[in-house]
């Protein structure tokens, strides 16, 4: 059974592992803003003792952006309860936007995403250049062998 719960101080080594092994580093950049993703608010999901999702937000002016998303149980609703969590965060803190930004290489989170009720509100071209002087990390050709050049934006306005 998995369980949602929120992120806390003794799974924070944990948390930074999993985020570091996936993305390469713990700083996510979006929109030119970077964050330490390690150390950012969040959820994982659980089963039994063994961390299956992850997810972490940050607060802006613009609303609650989802800076990650990791589920390593595919087709599981894993992702969906991840999500459900943080828009429901939103919703508890009078955000009226949830968000996120995404790589026009990432055809599944774009799929993702658009299921879920997000729909893409801008899209930032050239935006990864940007991106990579911040984090070097960010390979050049990502999935499907596709370059990655430009940040996609999605949004889903919330009922408060």
């Amino acid at each position: 059974m998995i369980a949602i719960r929120p992120i806390e101080a003794s799974l924070r080594p944990q948390v930074a592992e999993l985020i570091a092994r996936e993305w390469g580093s713990p700083v996510m950049v979006s929109r030119g803003n970077a964050h330490r993703a390690d150390e950012l608010p969040g959820y994982v999901a659980v089963d039994s003792d063994d961390i299956v999702g992850l997810v972490t937000y940050a607060y802006s002016n613009a609303g609650c952006e989802i800076v990650t998303l990791d589920s390593w149980r595919e087709c599981q609703g894993i992702g969906t309860l991840l999500v459900r969590a943080v828009v429901d965060e939103a919703t508890r803190s009078k955000r009226k936007r949830v968000w996120l930004v995404t790589t026009n290489d990432n055809t599944p989170a774009i799929r993702f995403y658009q299921k879920r009720g997000f729909r893409m509100c801008a899209l930032h071209v050239d935006a990864v250049r940007e991106a990579r002087a911040i984090k070097p990390q960010i390979p050049l050709i990502g999935l499907n062998g596709i370059p990655i050049d430009h940040e996609i934006e999605f949004e889903r306005i919330v009922s408060i």
